[in-house]
């Protein structure tokens, strides 16, 4: 055992963020007010999108994306089981079908093929991961999709400054939906937002994140201009002010975190590169990566992966496992989804583990990583 404990993922807050913060404290507004406009204008400035609509979580951002596009309960969506389980969960909030369809064996995302084996009448979103931090494959995805009424949505909880050819993610699907839970690129405490370049995508999203109210049209107020207008049932997805001020200094580093995310990535693959029991990532070609996460995954099998995880752990790597396949937890099986499907994620996920990866990492740290999985390798035979 060891005193020494490094997480797979952490934020990095620093003096600006504070004072930032604090200046919204001291301020007039604490929710709703200038900084959320601030924060998404600045978000569609560095994501190439035209839009960008801010709310209170990740998960808030796909429920709003999935009901902008007008996914209802006849629909279906097709989306990766190699995730998060809010990607899903919130097309089952409308009470949509939730499709998986199979990834990539060596890179872990959605498999093109696979999404169009599973192509339907029914099929209202195309929902790619994008895990680790790396773009799925868009453009293959917008040639399945063809002239098909189907939506393209990027989960981009991963991905925020990553690119595809030169491409920034918020601009490779239709519409984009990011997270800023203190793990990820940026992190605004809790919040997610979406972007998009449609503009009635984003004035239904502006009104979902606010119980469906809209200001009433000032010319029919009969000089009552408090009157507000419910024009669809939304949700209380509303973002304050405090987080947005965070979120919008953070995001002015962004590129800074990626960087250094890359570098780590880049003396993970140096250092670890000759162990026989372990596998690195693959990324696809022409995309620079987020990296979010950086995974390893075991050459053997589940019982020695499940070995490495407690050994890394006891020596103070905080691993963890990214992810459990979505249709393998008990609300999924108890819906009748085959466990047994989708055997590449099945496989994938049981080989996969997590190491650290966060911007504030010194080159100690790193170093002591490698050497430490060096180490539980050696012993985990």
């Amino acid at each position: 055992m060891t005193d020494r404990f490094l997480p797979y993922g952490r934020q990095w807050v620093q003096d600006e963020d504070i004072q930032a913060v604090v200046n919204v404290l001291r301020g007039d507004w604490l929710t709703t007010g200038p900084n959320v406009a601030h924060f998404e204008k600045a978000l569609a400035q560095t994501t190439g999108a035209d839009h960008a609509v801010a709310v209170n979580s990740g998960t808030a951002a796909l429920h709003a994306a999935y009901s902008a596009v007008g996914l209802e309960s006849k629909h279906e969506i097709i989306t990766s089981p190699l995730t998060f389980a809010a990607t899903a969960n919130a097309a089952r909030y409308i009470g949509a079908t939730v499709r998986f369809a199979d990834v990539d064996a060596e890179t872990g995302l959605l498999d093109p093929a696979a999404v169009a084996s599973l192509i339907n009448e029914r099929t209202r979103i195309i929902v790619p991961v994008d895990y680790t931090g790396q773009p799925a494959d868009y453009d293959t995805m917008r040639s399945v999709i063809g002239d098909r009424p189907i939506a393209l949505v990027a989960d981009g909880a991963h991905s925020l400054g990553a690119t595809d050819n030169g491409r920034p993610v918020g601009t490779l699907a239709d519409l984009t939906t990011l997270s800023f839970h203190p793990v990820k690129p940026i992190t605004s405490g809790e919040g997610g937002a979406i972007v998009c370049s449609n503009q009635s995508w984003d004035s239904h999203m502006r009104a979902f994140r606010s119980h469906g109210i809209t200001p009433a049209d000032p010319s029919a107020t009969n000089g009552e201009p408090w009157r507000q207008q419910m024009t669809l049932l939304g949700f209380n997805y509303r973002i304050t002010d405090i987080q947005c001020a965070l979120g919008q200094s953070q995001l002015s580093r962004l590129g800074q975190f990626i960087d250094r995310r890359s570098e780590i990535a880049c003396k993970y693959f140096g250092g670890l590169a000759n162990l026989d029991t372990i596998s690195l990532p693959v990324l696809r070609e022409n995309v620079t990566s987020g990296w979010h996460l950086f995974t390893i995954r075991s050459t053997r099998d589940t019982d020695h992966r499940r070995a490495l995880f407690h050994e890394l752990r006891s020596l103070g790597v905080g691993v963890q496992v990214h992810y459990e396949p979505v249709h393998h937890h008990p609300y999924y099986r108890d819906l009748g989804y085959d466990p047994a499907s989708c055997p590449n994620a099945v496989a994938f996920a049981s080989q996969v583990l997590s190491l650290p990866i966060f911007p504030a990492m010194t080159n100690d740290d790193i170093q002591w990583v490698i050497e430490t999985v060096h180490r539980a390798v050696e012993t985990v035979r």
